[in-house]
């Protein structure tokens, strides 16, 4: 059926108001990425194989990687009305952008609430606390693990969604990414409870868990400022997923 004028029109003001926002979704990972990595490098005693990077956040030069997290975090609040607008003439999702939008405000608080140190760091402070230094600290990691599973399971819901749009690779690399994510996820919040064999390895396992999910954020706004929007869906399915 040929799409009506008015149709047409709609979905391109719709297209054209999310682009901005999804440019925002695109440059956020790189971003976050290559300040973390560059801070971890260049920080004396910090080994970026066994400290987080919430503990980057420590120290005199603390402020690079408190303004990381808030930069980020509202470059993402902004993809995700992005997302929003992209999928809305297209059968849309209410779960997926609501998701990536609970990680986008996680980072954004991780920001806000400075962590406790873990693993060593900074150098003379204990490997773990037997309790929270400070309120700010618990809500850190506390905004931290809702944010990390809030992206895990967006993962699986655009894999469901991707399905019903006809697009099969980005179902297996949606699914693959969260399956990735979630363990090494995991194994990092293993190696920060100095869990033996993993001690050293807490802060590698962090960077990979971030980094595939922030590519897989990146390259989603990539292809939807591509394409615009998923194939139309066959068979009237549902806008709320």
């Amino acid at each position: 059926m040929q799409r009506k004028p008015a149709q047409t029109l709609s979905r391109w003001t719709s297209a054209a108001r999310a682009d901005p926002l999804l440019a925002c979704g695109a440059i956020a990972g790189p971003l976050f990425v290559l300040t973390f990595v560059i801070a971890g490098v260049t920080r004396v005693d910090y080994n970026p194989l066994r400290h987080p990077v919430s503990s980057l956040a420590l120290g005199n030069v603390g402020w690079i990687q408190v303004v990381n997290f808030l930069a980020t975090g509202t470059l993402g609040m902004a993809f995700t009305l992005g997302l929003r607008r992209a999928l809305r003439p297209f059968g849309g999702s209410t779960w997926g952008p609501l998701l990536v939008g609970i990680w986008a405000t996680g980072l954004f608080g991780a920001g806000v609430f400075v962590t406790d140190p873990v693993s060593g760091y900074p150098l003379g402070t204990p490997d773990k606390l037997t309790h929270y230094a400070s309120t700010h600290a618990a809500l850190h990691d506390g905004v931290s693990f809702v944010a990390f599973m809030a992206l895990a399971v967006a993962c699986f819901v655009f894999a469901r969604r991707f399905a019903g749009w006809g697009r099969p690779t980005w179902v297996i690399y949606s699914a693959v990414t969260g399956v990735v994510f979630t363990l090494a996820f995991a194994l990092s919040n293993l190696g920060f409870e100095q869990t033996e064999g993993l001690v050293n390895l807490g802060g590698l396992f962090q960077r990979i868990a971030i980094t595939v999910g922030w590519c897989w954020l990146s390259l989603l706004a990539l292809h939807l400022l591509r394409h615009n929007s998923p194939r139309q869906p066959t068979g009237g399915a549902s806008q709320e997923q």
